[in-house]
């Protein structure tokens, strides 16, 4: 299983961009797809999850109505589109695949497959 994530970058507040997990060896439909964040000093915090087939996507109060996490089966690739962009959202982030129970979603410790991580700093 591999997980390539990019599309990271510097962007002004207010400012967008999107990031893309491309997998191969897996099938991101047939698994939970999840994005993390972690800033410097920080723990690695659930940003967004997809669950298996689509049925339910979550998001954390802190980019609820901002982010969208989406996933095209024809190019078996997850995205993350990140609109409004804040200084508090600069971190790390990283894309990841698994089976956790519903319960345990939110933890990053229950991932079994991470991508490498993409830089995204918002600053003027």
């Amino acid at each position: 299983v591999q997980l390539q994530a990019s599309g990271g970058g510097l962007v002004q507040p207010g400012g967008s961009l999107r990031l893309s997990c491309a997998a191969s060896g897996v099938s991101l439909n047939s698994y939970t797809v999840a994005w993390f964040r972690q800033a410097p000093g920080k723990e690695r915090d659930w940003v967004s999850v997809r669950r298996r087939g689509g049925t339910q996507t979550y998001y954390s109060d802190s980019v609820k109505g901002r982010f969208t996490l989406s996933v095209d089966n024809a190019k078996n690739t997850a995205y993350l589109q990140m609109n409004s962009l804040k200084p508090d959202d600069t971190a790390v982030y990283y894309c990841a695949t698994g089976s956790p129970i519903l319960s345990a979603q939110w933890e990053f410790r229950n991932y079994r497959s991470w991508g490498q991580g993409t830089q995204v700093t918002v600053s003027s």
